[in-house]
């Protein structure tokens, strides 16, 4: 109303200003003066009361406020979460709360992970939302699907300020944290942004600090700072204690400096030293991460080829429905994680503990009943063995194609198997790799205590190395088929478990890895395990080292060449069987 008054005001002055040239307007100049002068009297009243009426008209005072005072979005004044402050907050206070959070470390990760996933929005005033992948809403911190989605629902984005500001915020909340892990995160966060860290603060942070590895990574750092901007006699310094890095961005600081023009001749052979030490160390590294590839893949080759070595060299069958047994065990983890989510969804992150024996269970049942009916029959037909367990393959990829579909299902790894373990700057090792490394020793010792020290296990090798005279003792040959063609079954339903962990779950899984199998029982020697455990890591290890050489299919034409060479100098694999098949 103002503005409109105001606005009037002007006119009325044109009026007069054209008007007053003309001596038969001068009454009409005289009458409108007295009005301006009224009108300009009257309207800061009029503004002032629209102000301060507390009973006027609502929309009078809505354009008041909005013409005079600009807009702020409300801030939570309680001490309640602090994303929800965040998201409430204007930029200046989340500039603030960044520089001083107030929650805890694992909140403001919490909220770097919502804005780096673009899962943050706001919406109802401030209140926050959480988007998932699947376009789904949910409440923040209640965790509700929303139905009905607020009609002013945003992302919430920042500004390259708010990000810096976002990236200190946290590295300075875990360098004030009690813990080492902690400690050491806020100087790689820091690290990645060295040229805006001040020096200060990691001077500060170095003196404070008790814990060695922690003092060390900032010493680094610090090192790093120094050959940045320092003086040639503290670059030398710098650079002499970044030789024992294994950084590949220290590497590149280094060569960047080396091709500079007019070097001191100090510094550039203590550039060129350095330069040489850390690249060693970063390819030391980096085959170590390599061979640690290689014996995971080897990890999984055994616990595939585990239970083939137990049926072949038992039964003398060739399954070629073994790889989609281990299909099966990969489908039996998705179903108990589907169980999980919906009867037990506070325990999600547990499944994979009542997976692993479901898995091992669910082949074990169905490759019993396969020996049973299909196998048993075709005793010593090799070949036709071989076709009808091709055709329980094919039989098996249909069903699970009917029941779960053509497309591959999602299996999430576990909280606890999610991360890696980081030895140095450039030798990180996954813990679900890890894991699965451990899981295959377990299954291997206990497989082994099983063959050795229990009577099944007697009966078992009583039974691979004479079948005749182990009958003639009272053996029963029928049932121990039955239950080690189960026990190679479940084993491979633990390799479909662990793979369930590191690769796509589908109906074509046990393809991509039944000739593997085959080639480690082959080349260890048919139905002997320490042969198979020896196999596995030699195909794993020298199989990732050729692909980094030669690329993956070369590689594999190149392995396969060997097997053929090493089976034609030695047939009957790295140990040679005993027993029933060499008489």
């Amino acid at each position: 109303m103002q503005r409109h008054l105001t606005q009037a005001l002007i006119a009325n002055l044109a009026c007069l200003t054209k008007a007053i040239h003309q001596s038969y307007y001068r009454p009409f100049c005289l009458i409108s003066l007295l009005m301006v002068s009224i009108l300009s009297t009257l309207v800061p009243a009029y503004a002032q009361t629209a102000q301060t009426q507390p009973d006027g008209d609502p929309s009078v005072i809505n354009n008041t406020a909005t013409s005079n005072v600009p807009t702020q979005t409300a801030v939570p004044t309680t001490s309640g979460d602090p994303i929800e402050q965040f998201v409430a907050a204007d930029f200046t206070q989340r500039q603030a709360m960044l520089n001083h959070w107030p929650g805890t470390s694992e909140s403001l990760d919490t909220l770097v992970d919502y804005i780096k996933n673009d899962a943050l929005y706001q919406g109802d005033k401030g209140h926050p939302f959480i988007m998932t992948k699947d376009d789904k809403l949910f409440t923040y911190p209640e965790n509700q699907e929303v139905s009905h989605w607020p009609t002013d629902l945003t992302q919430v984005t920042l500004t390259n300020v708010l990000r810096s500001a976002l990236i200190f915020g946290q590295a300075k909340v875990k360098l004030s944290s009690d813990k080492a892990a902690q400690r050491l995160q806020a100087v790689e966060i820091l690290a990645d942004n060295i040229d805006q860290v001040d020096p200060v603060m990691i001077t500060t942070a170095a003196v404070k600090e008790s814990d060695s590895k922690v003092k060390e990574a900032l010493g680094a750092l610090q090192a790093r700072i120094d050959f940045k901007n320092g003086d040639v006699a503290t670059k030398i310094v710098a650079v002499q204690q970044l030789a024992d890095s294994d950084s590949p961005q220290v590497l590149l600081d280094i060569q960047n400096a080396l091709a500079a023009d007019n070097l001191d001749p100090a510094l550039k052979s203590a550039l060129i030293d350095a330069e040489s030490s850390v690249a060693n160390r970063i390819k030391i590294s980096t085959w170590t991460g390599h061979v640690f590839t290689g014996m995971s893949t080897a990890s999984i080759l055994l616990l595939a080829a585990l239970g083939l070595a137990i049926t072949f060299g038992l039964l003398g069958v060739i399954n070629m429905a073994h790889g989609e047994l281990i299909m099966i065990g990969a489908y039996a983890t998705y179903v108990v994680q589907n169980l999980f989510k919906h009867y037990l969804p506070d325990m999600v992150g547990w499944y994979l503990l009542a997976a692993i024996p479901a898995a091992f269970l669910v082949s074990a049942i169905i490759g019993m009943i396969i020996e049973r009916v299909v196998i048993r029959p075709l005793y010593g037909r090799e070949l036709e063995t071989l076709l009808a367990t091709f055709g329980v393959s094919l039989i098996l990829m249909q069903l699970v194609r009917m029941l779960f579909g053509a497309q591959n299902v999602e299996v999430s790894n576990v909280a606890w198997l999610s991360g890696a373990y980081q030895v140095s700057t450039s030798l990180v090792l996954p813990y679900n790799r890890i894991a699965i490394i451990g899981f295959t020793t377990i299954v291997l010792g206990l497989l082994i205590y099983l063959l050795n020290k229990t009577r099944f296990g007697l009966f078992v090798r009583a039974v691979t190395q004479n079948r005749q005279m182990a009958r003639s003792v009272g053996i029963p040959s029928a049932r121990i088929d039955m239950l080690a063609f189960g026990l190679g079954s479940g084993l491979a339903g633990l390799a479909g478990c662990a793979l369930a962990q590191v690769g796509n779950v589908g109906p074509d899984l046990g393809q991509t890895y039944i000739i593997d199998a085959f080639l480690v029982v082959v080349v260890g020697g048919v139905g002997q395990v320490w042969g198979a455990v020896l196999a596995a890591l030699g195909l794993g290890i020298s199989g990732t080292v050729l692909e980094i050489g030669i690329g993956a299919v070369l590689a594999k034409i190149v392995l396969l060449v060997l097997v053929i060479l090493f089976i034609q100098k030695r047939p009957q694999g790295l140990f040679a069987l005993k027993g029933r098949f060499v008489d």
